[in-house]
């Protein structure tokens, strides 16, 4: 029985308060089940991602206004879902409006350059401290070119992932994406667990899977397979599976591992990129990769994605060693979009109104902790947080796998019940803020989840 358990009431009344909220959940929604049952004629399983088919049943949309989204039922949520992390921007944000808007009108798609491309890498390169930059369409397609990238320049193979992260769904990073307890192995050496069906055997012998947080995994990978290493790729703040932080000088003992090893850095922070702040956790740390993905809140709610790195690395793209294509890349709404996002949505001041948020909704949710006395924490990472379910510190994947799943499930429910929109997979995700929350959305969230702690306290 996890520690999470222990603290909560016995197994049976958790699944029926899940039980009961599902039910509440479902009698909310009588338009989506209509529109999954429509959708199961021609769409695969009656949505558009697997993400979306959660249980009970997958949320349809209508519209959302600033903080809030609006369900096909007419239910409005505050939106702390916010698309996995897109979302940033809130909905319909005036500035990212006019841009688009005025793009539309003048041509989306060329498979050319346009001039807002120059500006945005410079303003990448400047807040990321990385000088050369090349547009993708997602956070996929951009850790994609990044392990190709270092493949192509070390001629080596082998690359070191991070047990439990989630670079997205090309080959070279599904494995050990969220393996069970029961498949990981070792944890001196952890098993390099398919992260989906299709993943042939031959792509997984190539990676090398670490804990988080523990420089010594490092080392040993590389002693271990000296001079077959291309790069290791890693989120510097670890999310899905909560958010787990690194210690004190992780980053930079490794970045100067791999260095010394003739190996690349790269991070993942299309989930961390501009939600953690400015630059990202490279701006916050101090220490900067060779190279950095990013996508999600970069568009402000429009699909683009990026990759930047140093000249190094870069050279082989502007040389043609590497070619980086996309017909879409560059492509001008989301060029316009994204530059009015860095210019007119991620301000300064936009920052300091997200602090005062999370500093607000993280005191909240602290004090009905303590009230009940848990022992459960609150994470945050600017404006990305979650409620961590357990009592001990979680540093690394194994200890995620220890919270009792159950209670984010249930947490999810009551949000969503109580009239807050945030990401399925309960422990798993986070909730994000956006510049256009206010004061009452985060109250909300807060109420929402002091129902929830009493309602499982023992």
């Amino acid at each position: 029985m996890s520690s999470s358990l222990v603290e909560s009431p016995v197994a049976d009344t958790v699944d029926k308060l899940i039980a009961d909220e599902e039910q509440v959940f479902l009698r909310r929604q009588p338009r989506s089940s209509e529109l999954i049952a429509e959708a199961r004629v021609h769409l695969a399983g009656g949505a558009t991602s697997n993400w979306q088919i959660a249980e009970p049943q997958a949320v349809w949309m209508s519209h959302g206004l600033g903080s809030k989204v609006y369900d096909v039922d007419g239910t409005s949520y505050v939106d702390m879902h916010g698309g996995y992390g897109a979302a940033i921007a809130g909905h319909a944000h005036p500035a990212i409006v006019a841009a688009v808007s005025d793009r539309v009108r003048r041509g989306t798609h060329f498979a050319q350059p346009t001039e807002d491309a120059i500006w945005i890498a410079g303003e990448l390169s400047r807040r990321f401290e990385l000088p050369l930059w090349r547009f993708a369409n997602s956070g996929t397609e951009a850790t994609m070119d990044a392990v190709h990238l270092a493949r192509a320049l070390t001629g080596r193979d082998r690359i070191i992932k991070v047990e439990g992260c989630y670079h997205g769904h090309h080959d070279s990073v599904q494995v050990s994406v969220l393996p069970e307890a029961d498949e990981v192995g070792p944890r001196e050496r952890p098993n390099a667990v398919p992260g989906n069906s299709g993943i042939p055997s031959a792509i997984r012998d190539l990676v090398i899977v670490v804990p988080f947080n523990d420089t010594g995994a490092v080392a040993r990978a590389l002693a271990e397979h000296r001079g077959q290493v291309a790069a290791m790729i890693l989120e510097p703040v670890m999310m899905n599976a909560g958010i787990i932080a690194p210690d004190d000088g992780y980053l930079a003992v490794i970045r100067d591992m791999l260095h010394g090893e003739g190996a690349f850095l790269i991070y993942d922070e299309v989930k961390t990129g501009f939600t953690t702040g400015p630059g990202g956790v490279t701006a916050r740390s101090g220490v900067v990769p060779d190279m950095v993905c990013l996508a999600k809140a970069l568009g402000g709610g429009i699909s683009v994605a990026a990759i930047g790195g140093t000249e190094t690395v870069m050279s082989a793209i502007a040389d043609g060693r590497y070619e980086q294509v996309g017909t879409f890349n560059g492509n001008p709404l989301a060029m316009a979009a994204t530059r009015a996002t860095l210019t007119d949505v991620l301000t300064p001041k936009a920052y300091a109104h997200l602090d005062e948020l999370a500093t607000r909704l993280r005191g909240s949710l602290e004090a009905t902790i303590a009230t009940y006395g848990f022992g459960w924490h609150v994470v945050t990472a600017g404006a990305k947080g979650c409620v961590t379910f357990r009592r001990e510190p979680v540093r690394e994947f194994r200890d995620f796998l220890q919270i009792d799943a159950r209670l984010g499930h249930l947490h999810w429910l009551m949000q969503h019940n109580g009239g807050v929109f945030l990401p399925p997979w309960g422990k798993v995700e986070q909730w994000l803020l956006s510049v256009q929350h206010d004061r009452d959305d985060v109250d909300r969230f807060a109420a929402n989840f002091a129902r929830f702690a009493e309602a499982v306290a023992p």
